[in-house]
């Protein structure tokens, strides 16, 4: 499976240590950088690009995912979501990283550099690279709405629970 990175500086020794760790996996890692640390470097243009090949790839059928880096995860989640067709998830634990899977078939993975330990943000990507999506029936549908969201901008319609109100 191929795995596109993206970081800023402050996921930069993250994303350098995920490179190695990919490839000793058997991933092929994709490098979208930074490569050199700049304190001044910003997110957008790395995460953007990282997620782009994942929509990319995925478009043409390929096994692909992606993980973006940053200070606390919550940029680089909302830059690689920017990008039509891509789910990120910010990953704090285990158990959000394979939900963002099961659930909600994430095909990028954002986690923050500077939250928890290497080993730990190292075990958030496993997880996330090896949980599988559920297929369930109403992780379908509720992604379904999102999608369809994101085409057309009209609301999902209200469950018939929301439309007698509060009293009922």
């Amino acid at each position: 499976m191929r795995v596109h990175l993206g970081s800023d500086h402050a996921g930069l020794d993250l994303k350098d240590h995920l490179m190695t760790w990919l490839v000793d996996h058997g991933y092929e890692p994709v490098d979208h950088g930074p490569f050199v640390y700049d304190a001044l470097d910003d997110y957008p243009c790395f995460c953007l690009r990282a997620a782009e090949a994942v929509a990319g790839d995925r478009a043409e059928g390929l096994d692909s995912l992606g993980v973006v880096i940053g200070g606390s995860g919550n940029g680089e989640q909302i830059s690689a979501n920017k990008v039509e067709g891509i789910r990120c998830a910010l990953a704090w634990s285990e158990e959000t990283a394979a939900l963002a899977r099961e659930h909600n078939d994430a095909n990028v993975v954002s986690v923050g550099g500077r939250m928890h330990s290497l080993e730990d943000m190292t075990r958030f990507v496993e997880v996330f690279l090896t949980t599988p999506f559920s297929d369930d029936e109403r992780h379908v549908r509720r992604i379904s709405q999102v999608t369809t969201y994101d085409e057309t901008k009209e609301l999902p319609p209200l469950p018939e629970s929301a439309l007698r109100g509060p009293d009922a």
